[in-house]
């Protein structure tokens, strides 16, 4: 199984503009081939634990294999995904990990 940790940073009041445009594009990453998880992440409320801040999103991922990672990267709607936010992010850095 192969694991995603995507970090995106939007520009400044910009990540519900962001997630709006995710929310729209996640039942079609749901019916990928391979795809086992695909979900936005942000911030809790309360506790003593670190917060990526009020602009930042986590995106957790779950692939059956790196092949159906590799296709969901290159589909069409991913790549209408990153057009439509290009502008509005500041940062994104994405980890893959597998299990140990």
């Amino acid at each position: 199984m192969i694991h995603v940790v995507a970090i995106i940073t939007a520009k400044p009041g910009k990540r519900d503009e962001i997630l709006k445009n995710f929310k729209a594009n996640v039942p079609a990453v749901h019916a990928e081939k391979g795809c086992i998880e695909y979900g936005a992440t942000i911030d809790t409320d309360g506790g003593p634990f670190a917060k990526f801040g009020a602009d930042t999103f986590v995106v957790i991922e779950k692939w059956a294999s790196m092949d159906d990672l590799k296709a969901h990267g290159a589909s069409a709607h991913m790549k209408a995904y990153g057009e439509k936010n290009k502008d509005l992010v500041a940062n994104r850095a994405v980890h893959v990990l597998q299990n140990a």
